[in-house]
């Protein structure tokens, strides 16, 4: 059916029309309706405490750690490993429970990624015991044939520098990530701790970071980096226990 000249249609795009003449009005239209938009959609957000609903269990990285975190992103680990299921059944089924915000809220930047040359690792922590992690960094081949991932055995060598620990810990906490005034005054020294299974540190270094695991990540003396990436990669995805956990949703 044809609209009659008289009809609402009709008079709504013969002022439509006015717009599309005039690119000027066009263009201040068009912002006046994106700027409506972003307010509406961003404002609410200064009057939140959070946007992130808090998890139990999850908390702020070791000092160990974070230095394994800082490795994997100075070697481009991100660049072909994501670390976010997404709530899906395929992935869900492959990878584990679908990934949470708050699984990353101490992250910065976060890893999530959508490139996945390999596997996602948002769920590897405990899959694979150390020493397959040392074999596949240093050899990648010699524990996945059809691997395309180059080999990383310098990090047996590379010794992790604990003097910056510290400072470190403290750039983190200027960003809102939550650690206390003793976490950076001892973190040289929980760097050293965590991968000595025999430390007289063991009870106060989980009292700071509870479920931290602590032991000699690749079976050699001393704290390589080679440990402290284990030490963040056995560590991704175990603080939540979603056997016990209920979404926000569903409470």
């Amino acid at each position: 059916m044809s609209d009659t000249p008289n009809s609402p249609a009709k008079g709504f795009l013969s002022k439509h029309a006015i717009l599309e003449r005039s690119p000027t009005l066009l263009l201040v239209s068009s912002l006046l309706v994106v700027a409506v938009g972003g307010i509406v959609e961003i404002a609410p957000l200064f009057y939140l405490e959070g946007t992130i609903e808090e998890v139990e269990g999850v908390r702020p990285y070791s000092p160990l750690e974070l230095a394994g975190r800082d490795i994997y992103v100075r070697e481009g680990c991100y660049v072909c490993h994501s670390q976010m299921i997404r709530p899906m059944r395929d992935e869900v089924e492959r990878y584990g429970h679908y990934s949470l915000a708050a699984e990353s809220m101490y992250d910065h930047p976060f890893q999530w990624g959508s490139k996945r040359t390999g596997p996602d690792l948002a769920r590897v922590g405990g899959k694979y015991s150390d020493a397959w992690h040392v074999d596949h960094l240093t050899a990648p081949r010699s524990v996945v044939p059809e691997s395309v991932m180059p080999g990383y055995a310098y990090l047996l060598d590379a010794e992790v520098n604990a003097e910056y620990a510290a400072d470190v810990v403290a750039t983190h906490r200027i960003v809102g990530v939550p650690y206390t005034d003793e976490m950076i005054e001892v973190a040289a020294a929980d760097v050293m701790a965590q991968a000595d299974p025999d430390t007289d540190a063991y009870d106060a270094l989980l009292e700071r970071y509870p479920g931290a695991q602590i032991r000699n990540f690749d079976g050699a003396p001393g704290v390589s980096e080679m440990d402290a990436l284990i030490a963040y990669l056995q560590m991704l995805g175990t603080t939540v226990d979603f056997s016990t956990f209920t979404p926000a949703a569903s409470r």
